[in-house]
């Protein structure tokens, strides 16, 4: 496909607006929809057609971009016109789960389409720019026809193989990543802040630190893939009277210790596995079991 492909985009969330308006901006013929139509009046502004209905927008496109709440959702929104879908590559870019790419990639596979699932680490003013991660899994050879256009939603795009569920599997990946890194900080910043110390103060030693802690992680995957979790710097041991120390601050200050505590347990649970003289990456054989409750 050239870069004049016409694009569908369904879904005028804050990201789906985002995404049409790149596409418009590089020139493409884009279709757009959303259950609430106005919306879509700074985009028609813009030169984007406005289809009166679902079956309307995706015959419209041989590229069909959604990007909506859940997979639920998509659902709601293409289960009623999937034969419409027959010919056309389906792109979705709703966050959701493996499982779920899954399905639905067999879901469009039954009505003539050619799926890829998608997973956007970005917020929507990045959408466009060089440092916008998008990823992308699936069938490789619909990715490499549409790769230009796709391209123009972020520099950093990538395809992860032809398993549909990797992009949301990477996707959750880095949202705990995520949620450990600002858990941590916040967690941080309460300790500090009992003793007068605000948040903004804390902030620039806190960036030196998770930068510190990020020149590890290389390192640390080697140690995974190997199997092997040598201690060059510090031990489990260690690392776990250091844990007492936080979990004894913060309940010291009077400050929640769930978190800290949380941490604590999980490398008890290590070391009472035989792992305490082990480096920290050792801990690895801990996330691999399965939880003892699921919800």
């Amino acid at each position: 496909m050239n870069a004049t492909t016409p694009v569908t985009v369904l879904g005028l969330g804050l990201m789906g607006r985002a995404l049409a308006e790149k596409f418009l901006r590089e020139g493409h013929a884009t279709t757009v929809w959303n259950r609430t139509a106005a919306r879509a009046e700074p985009l028609v502004a813009e030169g984007a057609e406005l289809a009166g209905s679902v079956a309307d927008a995706v015959a419209a496109s041989p590229l069909v971009v959604v990007c909506v709440l859940d997979y639920d959702a998509v659902h709601a929104l293409l289960d009623p016109v999937g034969d419409a879908l027959d010919g056309r590559v389906l792109v979705n870019l709703t966050s959701g789960t493996s499982e779920g790419a899954r399905e639905m990639a067999e879901w469009a596979a039954g009505h003539g389409a050619t799926y890829l699932d998608g997973a956007i680490l970005s917020d929507p003013d990045g959408v466009g720019t060089a440092d916008a991660v998008i990823l992308y899994s699936g069938p490789r050879a619909a990715f490499d026809a549409h790769e230009p256009v796709l391209k123009l939603l972020g520099g950093a795009t990538t395809h992860l193989g032809e398993d549909h569920g990797l992009a949301s599997l990477h996707d959750v990946a880095v949202l705990g990543l995520m949620w450990g890194v600002l858990n941590s900080f916040l967690q941080g910043a309460a300790v500090l802040g009992a003793a007068g110390v605000t948040a903004s103060a804390f902030a620039p030693l806190a960036t030196t630190s998770i930068k510190m802690v990020a020149d590890w992680v290389n390192g640390y995957a080697e140690q995974v893939d190997k199997g092997e979790y040598p201690a060059p710097d510090a031990t489990l041991n260690t690392h776990l009277a250091s844990m007492n120390h936080l979990v004894h601050e913060s309940e010291s200050l009077g400050v929640n210790a769930e978190f800290p505590r949380f941490v604590k347990a999980l490398a008890e649970r290590s070391v009472a596995d035989g792992h305490g003289a082990d480096g920290y990456a050792a801990m690895i054989e801990i996330f691999r079991k399965p939880s003892a409750t699921r919800e």
